[in-house]
């Protein structure tokens, strides 16, 4: 089934309702991420530690290829409803590797088009960059459609953000200023009760452990946190899918649960490689790791 791409800030998922009818699973993963292998020392004896600055267009991602493909061969055996990739789809800065991110591109997209279910993608800031600029971002939108958009799967409201005009959108003023006017707009939505549940996904957390922990790479700056996490229990946000950590982390503000999700490449901790299996039900929302059936 072909990738979907959203356009208009909304992607329609096949055989899916507004309403809740039956409890259903759907996939959350994180940091596929072709080509880190190459750029970084990973766990388990994984990554090849170059670094990402020379002879990155030389660049292999073998191991990565074969685990996406494990992953596909599971989630055909599961049908869940659909799959959702929540960022840094390939590894390759887009405007300093262009030519060797298509590369990744083209192997990502043979591979993910061959799931028997729907993927949807997520933005994450290996794909528009730390800084994102106007060309990145349409760039990213033209290969993977909207950065930021919602859906729905029976009673589910998905709504699903770009993080990185939160970490830093001083180039792009104007789409982060979109951006946020659409992301209140959608949580008034989420408050309004039309949906049975409302979640988001994005790619970098707003924490890992601690809501009040402090700033550093792999979290949000503490100021934006503080307030975007008042506002997601105030709309009724139930959970919020988060990767970027290629470790799994999360937490609870209130009501509201933050799961950080381990990467289905390469590992900077413990975890092993894996993806998270969500069950939806009329009551909750349940979720479990699992790892891959690696092909090593």
């Amino acid at each position: 089934m072909p990738i979907l791409k959203a356009s208009n800030q909304t992607v329609t998922l096949p055989n899916s309702n507004d309403s809740f009818s039956e409890s259903f699973t759907f996939i959350q993963a994180a940091d596929c991420q072709l080509g880190m292998e190459w750029s970084c020392e990973g766990s388990w004896g994984y990554g090849q530690g170059h670094g990402a600055e020379v002879g990155y267009d030389k660049a292999t991602w073998e191991h990565e290829k074969r685990w996406c493909r494990s992953f596909v061969k599971m989630a055909n055996k599961l049908k869940p409803k659909f799959a959702i990739m929540c960022g840094d789809l390939l590894d390759a800065w887009p405007q300093k590797w262009p030519e060797t991110r298509e590369k990744q591109k083209k192997d990502f997209y043979e591979i993910f088009n061959t799931l028997e279910i729907p993927l949807l993608c997520v933005c994450g800031n290996h794909d528009v960059g730390n800084h994102p600029t106007v060309e990145t971002v349409t760039k990213y939108r033209s290969d993977f459609g909207d950065d930021w958009y919602t859906f729905v799967c029976d009673g589910l409201f998905g709504i699903v953000i770009n993080s990185q005009y939160i970490a830093d959108g001083s180039n792009v003023p104007e789409i982060t200023a979109e951006h946020e006017l659409w992301l209140e707009e959608q949580l008034e939505i989420a408050k309004s009760g039309k949906y049975l549940h409302s979640v988001i996904f994005q790619h970098i957390p707003w924490f890992l452990k601690d809501p009040d922990e402090e700033k550093m790479y792999f979290n949000t700056e503490i100021e934006i946190r503080q307030k975007m996490m008042r506002k997601f229990a105030d709309s009724g946000i139930s959970k919020v899918f988060c990767g970027h950590y290629h470790r799994n982390a999360g937490g609870w503000f209130e009501n509201c649960e933050f799961v950080v999700t381990s990467a289905l490449g390469l590992q900077l901790g413990s975890d092993k490689n894996g993806f998270r299996v969500v069950t939806v039900t009329k009551e909750e929302i349940n979720h479990e790791y699992v790892e891959i059936d690696r092909i090593d």
